[in-house]
């Protein structure tokens, strides 16, 4: 990996934005932080330079503010050479929370579902250019079926995998390539509290198996590996067995 290589992370405020760039940007990758807290992106981005030497660049970038998306996707895709891109960003109120205020139902979706859509459809065309390059979307385990703890960012996040799966399939003709990553508990600000949460996977662990697997070119993975597994077993209930569940 060089400097004629980028990775654009999007959403690098969370733990796994900042282990995952600091991956990267040891290998020599020029590295765009872009989220919506500037200030933090550009502390990480000072920590960076001096860790690893490397092209840091801290950018604005807010998931909701769709028309600022093609601007913004062409500006970071400016750079020659490959075009990478890492999806973290997602918004998790807990499902009585938006009961009580469907408006939140507006938010988790149009941040975890919508503007996840919205740039990395913009951003697609300038991968498919360069007939290489990569997208690591991160998904959830959430996604593979409603539950009723979370099914409206359980939906959102299905959606994205959908979406993923016939972006891989768009860009595999060009060249490049599309993961899915569906994640389990990760050790970060959404799941900090949550109940039944369990086998938390560090940020640094998320990153590491995020970059193995897209380097792999695998299609989908489970991360940490034992989800796969694990939802396996909750596809397969029976649907009038699994109303009956409190998961």
């Amino acid at each position: 990996m060089s400097a004629e290589e980028t990775w654009i992370v999007l959403g690098a405020s969370s733990p796994i934005g900042r282990a995952f760039a600091r991956r990267v940007a040891a290998q020599g990758a020029h590295i765009v932080l872009a989220g919506r807290d500037v200030e933090d992106l550009q502390r990480t981005a000072a920590d960076l330079r001096i860790a690893s030497a490397a092209s840091v660049e801290a950018a604005a970038f807010d998931a909701m503010d769709f028309a600022s998306h093609a601007d913004a996707a062409a500006r970071w895709a400016e750079r020659p050479g490959r075009v990478n891109a890492i999806l973290l960003f997602g918004m998790m109120p807990e499902q009585r929370e938006i009961d009580a205020d469907p408006r939140l139902l507006i938010d988790c979706v149009g941040v975890t579902y919508t503007g996840a859509l919205s740039i990395l459809h913009h951003l697609a065309p300038h991968i498919e250019a360069r007939k290489t390059g990569m997208i690591i979307g991160v998904g959830s385990v959430a996604g593979d079926r409603g539950r009723i703890k979370n099914y409206v960012y359980g939906s959102a996040k299905a959606g994205l995998h959908t979406y993923l799966a016939g972006l891989r399939n768009r860009l595999a003709r060009a060249g490049a390539h599309v993961l899915t990553v569906k994640l389990g508990f990760a050790d970060t600000a959404m799941t900090w509290g949550a109940p039944g949460v369990f086998l938390v996977a560090s940020p640094d662990a998320v990153a590491r198996a995020c970059l193995k697997a897209a380097r792999a070119r695998r299609n989908v993975c489970y991360i940490p590996s034992f989800w796969f597994p694990i939802m396996l077993i909750i596809r397969s209930i029976p649907e009038w067995i699994f109303k009956r569940l409190s998961i």
